[in-house]
């Protein structure tokens, strides 16, 4: 995977940080955040000199692009993955897409499943999609219990395996595993409904 540089010309601390994680300790719900990546650290010193206005018009392809709603940021160059569950247990299918343009990227389902598992599945689905395309991008969810299985690379749910549940555990078994046979950079990050509104990839059901 291709190093990074992150430029904070606003944030809890400004600078230029070789990680994503350091960068994220700093703009992460800060009111106003900028910040953007480039692929050199050259490039970054640059930017960093330059400005975030001047910066911003270069529109550059390896930049992470920044909306800001309310009062704070999320990262438009990312994906957003969410689930539907018609009953609990029910049919339940999933999606990812691009925050920015909404495209959807990946939809799976209905099958018989939980609301909860859908979600842990549409997250693995993404770093996996992700990881064959050597991307660093991250994921929004706004399933925090979803974000702790995946932490966990396990699936803490009660659902009973049946017939008509056994398509679903495939999934599950399958997703646990490739957890933990593959390391990722991706940031999993919660998406904040009551700020930014309905996660891009929201089946629009409620």
């Amino acid at each position: 995977m291709s190093k990074k540089y992150y430029v904070v010309w606003k944030g809890r601390k400004t600078g230029i940080f070789s990680t994503w994680d350091e960068c994220k300790s700093y703009v992460e719900n800060y009111p106003g955040a900028k910040f953007k990546s480039f692929p050199s650290l050259e490039e970054a010193e640059q930017a960093f000199k330059e400005g975030y206005s001047f910066s911003s018009s270069r529109k550059l392809s390896s930049s992470r692009n920044t909306s800001v709603k309310g009062k704070s940021t999320y990262i438009e160059d990312s994906l957003s993955v969410d689930a539907a569950c018609s009953g609990n247990p029910g049919l339940m299918e999933y999606k990812g897409v691009s925050t920015k343009t909404g495209e959807v990227i990946f939809h799976h389902g209905p099958m018989m499943g939980t609301n909860n598992i859908g979600e842990f599945l549409a997250i693995v689905h993404g770093l996996s999609f992700l990881h064959k395309l050597n991307s660093d991008m991250p994921i929004y969810s706004d399933s925090q219990t979803a974000i702790k299985w995946v932490k966990m690379k396990k699936a803490n749910t009660t659902l009973p395996l049946t017939s008509e549940t056994e398509r679903v555990w495939k999934l599950i078994k399958r997703a646990e595993n490739w957890l933990a046979t593959h390391s990722y950079s991706n940031p999993i990050m919660k998406w904040e409904t009551e700020i930014w509104g309905e996660i891009k990839a929201d089946f629009g059901r409620k």
